[in-house]
């Protein structure tokens, strides 16, 4: 990023202030400096302005949305969204498997209105597409349950197709069958008897959602979540819809260079939400409302079985215990628990989502780079740090 570009998106964000917006700005300057990092594991003494570190990290543009006592009280936007645009609170960002989050809370919303239920068969649900039995399956069905908190026994596999043989349909991506690239829909373990990280289980999530109701994943997500909370800058489709042309935060390598968007294919429920941290903070909010039986979207249970203990992780969350809900991740307890889901789109595109529902804190963090999860742990632990969050310093001295 070029010092030019630099200074014009600290005028742009010193103009969002100055114009004012609906958000309230409560922070200090000092919300321009953001704690150092060595790759996110070792805080230093160091305070640095947040463009200088965009500029060290190749970082071209981010997209920060506080929440402060369940509202959002600040909205920045930093740097380019590609060679000819600069980042506004519109710009539209890759949330990558951050799109877990969204998907988990459209199935609450239908187990909530009697149309899912979480320990069912997923059989019973598919219309289209069945889940094949094999000796792993053959006496424990995979249910909801099991593929919310990554327990369904599905592989782990990531998604590619060949470019020559046209784009696959979302039942050839779950049979494995061409164009698509990657590992079928078949368990290689037995449900539930262990924790595998699945995007192609959240594949199958779509699918059930999509025969359930007999509507579009789109369809779906603009009924149940983007109309209801005022969402108007969220989309699953792909290419945009002209009402969102020059929008888009473009993703850019680990070299700073620009590189084309990866989102042809019709599996969407994994990774493949665009959107602003201006929606997901509203999508957030309301969740931590709900948790306290506040909110006229969601009920009380919904935001209790999103956050539902299901068990320990095999691995520590930036050295802190994690667990896993029917949805998000969790660390602390008690009152200092959080939920978060991040996310990292090839070839470059990363976010994060992190909440407090006891006290209402938390912020969305969205960068068009494949050095982004730096970034936004270096902006949490400022964050965590300056606004008393009850926990997020996830690097310490």
């Amino acid at each position: 990023m070029s010092r030019l570009h630099s200074f014009i998106g600290v005028l742009t964000f010193l103009s969002m202030l100055l114009l004012g917006c609906q958000e309230k700005n409560v922070l200090n300057e000092r919300i321009f400096e953001i704690i150092e990092s060595d790759s996110g594991k070792v805080q230093s003494q160091k305070l640095h302005p947040i463009v200088e570190r965009m500029n060290a990290l190749k970082i071209p543009g981010v997209s920060i949305a506080i929440i402060d006592d369940f509202k959002i009280n600040n909205l920045i936007a930093l740097g380019e969204s590609d060679s000819l645009n600069s980042v506004t609170k519109n710009t539209i960002f890759q949330a990558a498997s951050v799109s877990k989050y969204v998907t988990a809370i459209i199935v609450h919303q239908l187990i909530s209105q009697g149309l899912l239920d979480l320990d069912t068969d997923v059989n019973q649900y598919l219309k289209s597409w069945k889940v094949p039995k094999n000796d792993f399956n053959q006496d424990t069905p995979i249910t909801l349950r099991l593929l919310l908190s990554h327990q369904s026994g599905l592989p782990s596999t990531n998604f590619d197709f060949d470019k020559t043989q046209g784009v696959p349909t979302l039942a050839q991506i779950l049979n494995a069958d061409s164009p698509a690239i990657n590992e079928p829909a078949i368990p290689i373990a037995i449900p539930g008897s262990r924790w595998s990280y699945s995007n192609i289980g959240y594949a199958l999530i779509q699918q059930i959602l999509e025969d359930v109701t007999a509507k579009s994943f789109q369809q779906i997500a603009k009924e149940t979540l983007f109309v209801p909370l005022q969402m108007s800058s969220s989309t699953f489709q792909y290419p945009l819809p002209p009402n969102f042309e020059n929008t888009e935060a473009k993703p850019h390598d680990k070299f700073g260079q620009l590189k084309p968007p990866q989102l042809e294919l019709p599996a969407k429920a994994q990774g493949g939400l665009l959107t602003t941290p201006r929606d997901l903070g509203k999508l957030t909010i309301e969740i931590m409302k709900a948790y306290h039986n506040d909110s006229k979207i969601f009920s009380k249970e919904t935001a209790l079985r999103l956050i539902h203990n299901e068990r320990k992780l095999p691995f520590t969350f930036y050295y802190q215990k994690a667990y896993m809900g029917l949805g998000v991740l969790l660390i602390g307890e008690n009152k200092n628990i959080a939920f978060l889901h991040n996310g990292y789109n090839s070839p470059g595109s990363v976010c994060i989502v992190i909440g407090f529902p006891e006290v209402g804190k938390g912020a969305v963090i969205a960068a068009n780079s494949a050095n982004g999860e730096q970034l936004y742990l270096e902006i949490i632990a400022t964050l965590a740090h300056n606004l008393n969050w009850p926990n997020g310093q996830f690097f310490k001295q």
